[in-house]
């Protein structure tokens, strides 16, 4: 199935997280693939680090750095944010061909908007999905080409947060 995780609510990438985990724990072999996600300040990592020693979990993640701590985040693409989209997508491309029973493309539904990739090229991703792959993609802004192709869609909603009374991002809960 092709899953899709959207939405401007918080809780996309924990919830593929939580499905991985439980994958992994029935034995599945799990990849995962960050998209935009530079940098080593996202706390999963430490654990999936430790997760890929006992159970079947794989990561990478591409992107440069985004968020630091004296400027704040880089909204702007450079060449080489352009050049880790593509070499993301080429990972997901060979992880399908790998044999993952679960693959999780987290943050990719953003990229159409940010500039990053072109929809075509999800969409050609997608046209190549084993059938015996689960897959699931994260992030805002899903263009509906690939809600039309997914099998299930969880949109999460911002009803409430606390970073727009001026709370910032915390490390362990945000990253």
């Amino acid at each position: 199935m092709i899953q899709v995780y959207t939405g401007d609510g918080k809780g996309k990438t924990t919830a593929a997280l939580g499905l991985a985990i439980r994958a992994a724990s029935q034995g599945f072999k799990v990849g995962i693939i960050y998209f935009d996600k530079g940098g080593d300040y996202y706390g999963e990592r430490k654990a999936l680090d430790e997760l890929k020693k006992k159970f079947n979990i794989h990561y990478q993640a591409f992107g440069l750095a985004r968020m630091t701590e004296n400027k704040g985040f880089r909204f702007q693409n450079l060449p080489e944010d352009l050049a880790e989209g593509q070499k993301a997508l080429k990972q997901a491309e060979q992880w399908m061909k790998e044999g993952f029973d679960l693959l999780i493309l987290d943050e990719i539904n953003t990229t159409v908007k940010t500039g990053l990739l072109k929809l075509e090229d999800i969409v050609n991703l997608l046209a190549q999905r084993p059938s015996d792959l689960e897959l699931v993609l994260t992030g805002r802004y899903c263009p509906p080409e690939i809600l039309n192709l997914a099998n299930l869609i969880s949109e999460m909603t911002l009803v409430k947060h606390y970073f727009y009374q001026g709370q910032k991002a915390r490390r362990g809960i945000e990253y």
